[in-house]
């Protein structure tokens, strides 16, 4: 009788060993990626931008709120916010407050789809079935009857006020202690808000450096940045996969970009030109999913500095 249950109990409680690990410590287990990109012209000085995402904020998260201020430290010439900042419509206050000494930085934003509409309770397992199918949340489609529409006025608000760049389907600049940094950003493809029309043409003539910034790296806007000749896209969204095999990586992405690429520094290629790409696998996560496993939380100082124009390993120049 009792080899008879001791497998099955056995796979319950390591089932359960790796749900309380992966809830309780590794997604409260904050960490920061640096990464150097050589993408700056020559003869242009180093840049370091932090690069913050996904961070789904929930009322009461004090560690993370915490974590988030101590990156002031880090000193960046500048802030990328790539958007889901929240996860709980009465996160707004919380997030500018974890944020406020960040927003003493230069720096500008887009909003991912958890920004305008809040999650709704999911059976974590049918969620992870769901993206393995290739089915990627809303998707474009309107919101389902009880979806929670977020403040998300304040928190855009609250980043203008501090002189954050919005960059909602539109461009923008920073001036960076004598160099122009252009921007030009999307709102998020995973809801198809992005409209890249209206910033189509690539990088202008004025700025020292432009780079191309979106929520959810979805192909079409990673093919439209590199086409128009963008050396560098910043995104989030995938959370890293979120929940990955050790020694083998992410099983989804939730988007359509390849499990390969689905955090850190990548290239991309479309008609004949190469960008660097860098998905940040973000701070976060769900209200309804928190866990994380095989995929810390993160943010990345990444320092971009003058290179060759070659990208390692293509064949392509970045333009």
């Amino acid at each position: 009788m009792r080899a008879r249950y001791a497998v099955p109990l056995g796979i319950t409680a390591t089932a359960a060993a790796g749900l309380a690990y992966s809830v309780g410590f590794e997604a409260r287990s904050f960490r920061l990626r640096r990464v150097t990109v050589p993408v700056l012209p020559a003869g242009m000085r180093p840049l370091r931008v932090l690069q913050v995402s996904d961070i789904h904020m929930v009322s009461g998260q004090r560690k993370k709120q915490r974590w988030l201020r101590s990156l002031a430290g880090l000193r960046p010439d500048f802030v990328i916010n790539t958007g889901d900042n929240l996860s709980d419509p009465e996160g707004v206050p919380e997030t500018l407050d974890a944020l406020g000494p960040l927003m003493e930085f230069p720096g500008a934003y887009v909003f991912g789809s958890n920004d305008y509409y809040g999650p709704k309770p999911r059976n974590p397992a049918r969620y992870l079935v769901e993206k393995v199918q290739g089915k990627h949340g809303l998707n474009g489609n309107a919101p389902a009857v009880g979806v929670i529409h977020n403040p998300w006025e304040g928190l855009r608000d609250g980043f203008d006020e501090a002189g954050w760049v919005n960059l909602t389907n539109t461009r923008g600049s920073l001036k960076i202690e004598g160099y122009e940094i252009g921007l030009t950003g999307l709102d998020d493809p995973h809801i198809k808000r992005d409209r890249y029309a209206r910033v189509a043409g690539g990088p202008e003539a004025g700025p020292d450096f432009s780079m191309g910034v979106v929520h959810a790296p979805y192909l079409r806007s990673l093919d439209a940045f590199t086409a128009d000749g963008y050396p560098l896209i910043l995104a989030g969204h995938t959370h890293g996969g979120q929940v990955c095999i050790p020694f083998y990586g992410a099983l989804v992405t939730n988007c359509d970009l390849d499990t390969d690429r689905v955090k850190g520094l990548s290239t991309h290629t479309a008609e004949g030109r190469t960008a660097f790409m860098h998905v940040s696998a973000g701070c976060g996560a769900n209200r309804y999913t928190p866990m994380r496993f095989a995929c810390p939380p993160e943010a990345t100082l990444l320092t971009l500095v003058p290179g060759a124009a070659r990208v390692p390993g293509t064949s392509g120049r970045v333009a």
